[in-house]
């Protein structure tokens, strides 16, 4: 048998509260799996094992980036919008450099004493923001608060080409008690992503959906705003299909 409950069209932040938030750790295979392959990322890039740096991490949820970094002992300003996700950040941090501040990520630039060496926006979190205005004011306040040598990384996925037909379903992890599926619906500047989450209660299977919008970003068009703002730019592949972007101070 099945129960089903549905929600309309949310806010990024009620979707994470009401929806997201908490299956975090399970999407993710536990928190340690996450802070190995964050800590094999940053690794890869040369940006972990370095001398001591002043990070932001934008939209750090439980933080698989900000642990693995203050891990290794740099200094780690982590912002969330879920208050859930950066409990249990703080619960793991312990005794960790890791000031984890829940707000915007256009707000960060407030929460620093200094210029960060290194500025992250990890996973899909760049599509959060509302418009592509807010892409470019994040831009500029990443510009201003780059330290002389600093470098600022984004990993997000690429929505700018609409998907058709089955392409728009995604199974994304399955066990024997959850099942999450999400639906992609394109508009002309967003994508709706609607996630089914099926859950297994005793004997019978609740399915709960909720929708939420993401920014469709173009990563020609991130880069060339990033250039615009004096910034040496690369793009390459991410991890899981996503597209990932480094940008240089040029001075």
């Amino acid at each position: 048998m099945h129960t089903v409950a549905r929600q309309d069209v949310t806010t990024v932040a009620q979707h994470y509260a009401a929806h997201l938030a908490p299956l975090y750790e399970w999407l993710a295979g536990g928190l340690e799996a996450a802070v190995a392959r964050a800590a094999a990322e940053l690794t890869s890039l040369g940006l972990l094992h370095q001398p001591r740096c002043q990070v932001v991490d934008l939209g750090a949820g439980f933080g698989a980036h900000t642990l693995a970094l203050a891990r290794a002992g740099h200094a780690v300003l982590a912002l969330d919008t879920s208050p859930l996700l950066l409990q249990r950040l703080q619960q793991a941090a312990q005794a960790l450099a890791v000031t984890p501040v829940n707000a915007d990520l256009l707000e960060f630039a407030s929460h620093l004493q200094q210029r960060a060496d290194l500025i992250l926006c990890m996973g899909d979190t760049l599509p959060h923001l509302a418009e592509h205005s807010s892409v470019t004011r994040l831009v500029a306040q990443v510009a201003a608060a780059l330290s002389a040598q600093g470098v600022f990384v984004a990993t997000f996925r690429d929505y700018s080409q609409a998907l058709t037909g089955p392409q728009r379903f995604i199974a994304v992890k399955s066990d024997g008690q959850r099942i999450l599926t999400c639906f992609l619906e394109f508009a002309p500047e967003h994508v709706i992503v609607h996630d089914l989450l099926h859950e297994r209660h005793e004997e019978q299977w609740r399915l709960r959906v909720s929708a939420y919008p993401k920014l469709r970003i173009a990563p020609a068009t991130l880069c060339d705003v990033l250039r615009g703002h004096g910034l040496q730019v690369r793009q390459e592949a991410g991890p899981v299909g996503m597209i990932r972007v480094l940008a240089y101070r040029a001075d």
